[in-house]
């Protein structure tokens, strides 16, 4: 009896599916670093958590990113075609830099 659950029979590289989901667990990765350092400025500055609060917002940001490109890959993996490249990275990488701004300046001025 052949395992037949409606799905239609694609003739995809398992190779490229296991790439995919290894990628998605780098952004969970990542973001788990990110929201860790959001946890520990959160107990350092305790006056100003909210420095450590947008942090860990930008790592609940990052694996959303993650997720999202992984569904994008995952279709266009099934499709054959190559999936586009999006806006994500550059989002984090624009929300890291402007984080690390803030924080650097925040280091000089009221954190004191």
């Amino acid at each position: 009896m052949a395992n037949d659950f409606g799905a239609e029979k694609l003739d995809v590289d398992t190779r490229f599916l296991l790439a995919n989901e290894r990628t998605l667990l780098a952004w969970v990765r990542t973001s788990i670093a990110i929201e860790a350092g959001g946890v520990a400025l959160m107990q350092i500055h305790k006056h100003h958590s909210y420095i450590g609060m947008a942090i860990l917002l930008l790592g609940a940001l990052a694996v959303l990113v993650g997720y999202h490109r992984y569904l994008a890959a995952d279709k266009a993996i099934r499709t054959h075609k190559l999936p586009s490249a999006g806006t994500g990275p550059a989002l984090q990488v624009t929300a890291v830099v402007i984080i690390a701004v803030v924080l650097a300046a925040a280091e000089f001025t009221f954190l004191k």
